[in-house]
């Protein structure tokens, strides 16, 4: 049975851009593993997620975190008392470079802060003009449209899932699923089918799993590898067995403070008999005429607040509790 564990980097400011990414393409050429990069390519307004303090859970997080110590005080400020620098602008020759060096790369976002605050509550036309702001970047800086599309903080809506499709993304990872369920999908939305393959996030990340349950920067690892002895099976477009686990990371701090936890996994997973791939690796092993549905869902996440997009019920499950309700 073939073994992938795709990486999947968001990319979220200026510092993680300039400083997280390169060092990260560093290791994974190291370990000759693959990876796909989605980048936040318009203003970096880190600083305006202080008005996140309000929210049930949030200053834990970011006590256990070590917010300051991974972003740092002026990432902290960008958007509220330093001006927000432009990302795509000021870093376009490391976006080319981290494609030349063989990565995939795709769109995080446009405004890292603005989406994950408000895309679930706005306007068909406010989501419109962030995704196009985004896939038009992405355009001048590469010369083609993105492939494919990773939501800044899983966070998604009914119109932006709909843009997935009509934009002409290859596939996406959007969102997240419970373990056990986890598998890629076309997501559904009001018993409307989206035309666009999801590969949720399958295992947690760093930043949830450290400062819970006796996990520290120490031991993240281990807690990480102990889950992926087992593999997560599915079927591949030849109809044999595969397993595809993804990772979700950030440049932010897998690039940064916890890189030599990084490198720990990569030689685990490798140990482990994992070969270690951009999400688009998955994507062309996938039956994509046998692909699941499943509703798509707002859920929660041990080690992160608020609700995010989720990989929900089979699609046919939940049409027949629906009629049943009814």
């Amino acid at each position: 049975m073939k073994k992938y564990l795709a990486l999947k980097i968001d990319v979220d400011t200026l510092k993680g851009t300039q400083v997280g990414v390169p060092a990260l393409v560093t290791m994974l050429k190291k370990y000759q593993a693959g990876a796909t990069f989605l980048f936040s390519l318009g203003p970096d307004h880190t600083g305006r997620a202080i008005k996140r303090m309000f929210r049930k859970g949030f200053l834990g997080k970011v006590k256990r975190t070590s917010v300051v110590s991974n972003y740092g005080f002026p990432t902290l400020l960008y958007g509220t008392l330093l001006p927000g620098p432009d990302i795509g602008k000021r870093c376009g020759d490391i976006l080319r470079n981290t494609r030349d060096d063989g990565f995939e790369v795709g769109i995080h976002t446009w405004d890292h802060v603005k989406w994950q605050d408000n895309v679930e509550h706005e306007t068909a036309a406010w989501t419109r003009q962030e995704m196009t702001l985004a896939q038009d970047r992405f355009t001048e800086i590469f010369k083609t449209p993105a492939r494919t599309h990773g939501a800044a903080g899983w966070q998604m809506s009914r119109h932006a899932l709909r843009l997935t499709q009509e934009m002409g993304f290859d596939y996406c990872s959007d969102g997240r699923a419970i373990l056990a369920e986890a598998t890629p999908h076309f997501p559904v939305v009001n018993a409307e089918i989206i035309d666009c393959p999801q590969l949720p996030t399958t295992l947690p990340t760093l930043d949830e799993l450290i400062g819970l349950d006796n996990c520290t920067e120490a031991n993240a690892h281990d807690r990480l590898l102990e889950i992926t002895k087992s593999p997560l099976r599915m079927i591949d477009a030849s109809r044999k067995p595969m397993s595809a686990h993804v990772f979700t990371m950030h440049a932010e701090l897998e690039g940064i403070r916890l890189l030599p936890i990084f490198e720990k996994l990569l030689l685990g997973w490798r140990e482990q008999g994992y070969e270690l791939v951009a999400t688009e690796t998955i994507y062309a092993n996938l039956d994509r005429i046998h692909l699941p549905y499943f509703s798509a869902e707002r859920g929660t996440i041990t080690g992160r607040t608020g609700t995010l997009l989720m990989q929900g019920k089979p699609f046919l499950q939940a049409m027949a509790e629906f009629k049943q309700a009814a």
